[in-house]
């Protein structure tokens, strides 16, 4: 009896064998391996997915960002400029008012420093220093003060239905507006595909603040804008894959901005193909 509990005692105190041991390693192995590369391959997938859904994103703020301000902008004052190698930008006006005047000095009359325009609701958005328009039928007559088609605002009053203008100096604006329109706006809007600076990747940026010129700026004066999409893949060198195309208005049709920018993201690429009516008129 007592060998065979000590026999009993020995065998219940043994340990794995090497073969044990080995076989053992090798499911942990195999195991570890197809887990870990579970875990990377999902991974892999989230990340390249986020970074998709970001592009997409950000993509679409900026398409519908441009949209929106290019269909509340001035009549005729979009316009388009690029050297084909590091830029393409397109500059309008956005309209922050617009009414019916009821008196403005206006050829062949003589100039006046005052003018009444009707009091509504959006003509209560009527701010000092804004300028008016009357009639802009040209970028020129946006963009030029020589055109005589805008005056800068001096100060304003209400009385009743009106408003009574006063601008900085004598005006006399050129041509009435069929329709007696008359538009309020401040300063010019660009939006350009350039050249990252610290890269040659392509970048969207926003500028505005920087004045309205009689010849359409380039991004270098215009200030420091705002970013709004990058991982552009359009070649600036080829006129038929440019960001943008502008298809001016006429008597019949109006102004229609071509938005077809292509992004770059994980090794593909997506298309944008979208039109913009500028839908205001004189």
């Amino acid at each position: 009896m007592g060998s065979l509990s000590v026999k009993r005692k020995h065998q219940c105190s043994r340990g794995f064998t090497l073969v044990e041991m080995v076989t053992a390693i090798l499911i942990l192995g195999i195991l570890v391996v197809g887990v870990s590369s579970f875990i990377i391959f999902g991974t892999r997938i989230f990340v390249e997915s986020s970074s998709v859904d970001q592009v997409l994103s950000q993509s679409r703020f900026a398409i519908e960002r441009i949209t929106r301000e290019l269909r509340s902008a001035l009549p005729n004052s979009v316009r388009l400029n690029g050297n084909n190698l590091t830029y393409q930008c397109v500059e309008f006006v956005p309209i922050e008012a617009s009414t019916t005047y009821l008196a403005m000095p206006i050829a062949p009359g003589a100039a006046a420093l005052t003018g009444t325009v009707i009091l509504d609701n959006v003509a209560s958005d009527i701010a000092v220093n804004q300028y008016a328009w009357i009639y802009p039928l040209t970028d020129s007559d946006v963009y030029n003060s020589a055109r005589q088609k805008r005056a800068q605002i001096n100060s304003i009053s209400t009385a009743a239905n009106q408003v009574n203008l006063t601008f900085t100096a004598s005006a006399r604006f050129a041509e009435a507006s069929p329709r007696q329109r008359i538009y309020f706006a401040s300063a010019p809007v660009s939006y350009c595909f350039e050249k990252a600076p610290s890269s040659n990747e392509l970048i969207l940026t926003r500028y505005t603040g920087y004045g309205l010129t009689a010849s359409q700026p380039v991004p270098a004066d215009m200030g420091s804008g705002v970013l709004m999409a990058q991982g552009i893949a359009n070649a600036l060198t080829s006129s038929a894959d440019l960001p943008l195309i502008l298809t001016p208005s006429s008597l019949v049709n109006n102004a229609m901005v071509h938005l077809q920018p292509r992004f770059n993201v994980n090794g593909e690429t997506f298309q944008y193909r979208h039109q913009v009516q500028v839908i205001n008129v004189p």
